[in-house]
């Protein structure tokens, strides 16, 4: 499957990543995409970049190597309430969100209830456009809750490449992600392939993804970043771009 838009990447400015914005947009021209998401982690993330990073956003160009950038981040959801780490009034003018539930974030007990109830309330959020990597068997979540919210708000489901890699250290990923999958296509939910890519090498690959997507016989008229205007109307920032 060929995607336009990668919407799960990451540069140096997040922390335990190898590569410039720069050098991620070029990849991403050499690949032959049309766009690249670059998501940073937000600041509750050990080591990443602080809120001067999101608010100063404004001054990057959005188009570079003939690539159309969406300037965002990977928010952490921090608890079952579904909080956040970055405030509306900087949400608002990004142009992606991604919200994501990480270890070292996350402070309720990991409980399926916990662990769904944090989605669905961060699903509600009007600037949170895709659920990252809601796959790790550390983190249970009642799949048809998740799906269900998604189809009521119009949130992207994330199938994460990264997560499914067989020296990967989420637990029971492919198993999650294949239930997940199932449940979208029984649903007609959207998703995205996210490489989730730390380095330029890593843009838009997606060979475990596609798998679990041949698996499931799954619709390509359900992967929303098969095209670029597509993922814009799929988003809920795709009204201001």
């Amino acid at each position: 499957m060929k995607v336009e838009i990668d919407t799960h990447t990451h540069t140096l400015a997040s922390g335990h990543a190898y590569n410039t914005l720069n050098e991620m947009a070029q990849a991403a021209a050499d690949k032959g995409l049309k766009g690249l998401a670059i998501t940073e982690h937000a600041p509750e993330m050990p080591g990443t970049c602080h809120l001067f990073y999101f608010q100063n956003l404004r001054i990057v160009p959005r188009k570079k190597y003939g690539i159309e950038l969406l300037l965002g981040t990977e928010l952490n959801i921090m608890n079952a309430r579904g909080e956040t780490d970055l405030p509306d009034s900087v949400l608002e003018r990004l142009d992606i969100a991604i919200a994501s539930i990480h270890m070292p974030c996350f402070k309720d007990e990991r409980t399926i209830d916990n662990v769904t109830a944090a989605y669905e309330k961060v699903m509600e959020h009007p600037y949170v456009d895709i659920i990252g990597h809601p796959d790790d068997g550390r983190v249970p979540v009642d799949m048809k809750r998740l799906v269900k919210k998604a189809k009521e708000t119009g949130t992207l489901l994330e199938v994460n490449n990264s997560s499914l890699r067989p020296e990967g250290f989420r637990e029971n990923t492919k198993e999650n992600c294949l239930e997940m999958v199932k449940e979208c296509k029984a649903q007609g939910v959207m998703i995205v392939l996210g490489s989730d890519s730390h380095v330029d090498a890593d843009i838009a690959e997606y060979p475990y993804a596609e798998e679990i997507l041949r698996e499931t016989d799954f619709p390509e008229e359900l992967v929303a970043n098969v095209s670029m205007e597509k993922l814009k109307a799929c988003i809920k920032h795709g009204k201001k771009l």
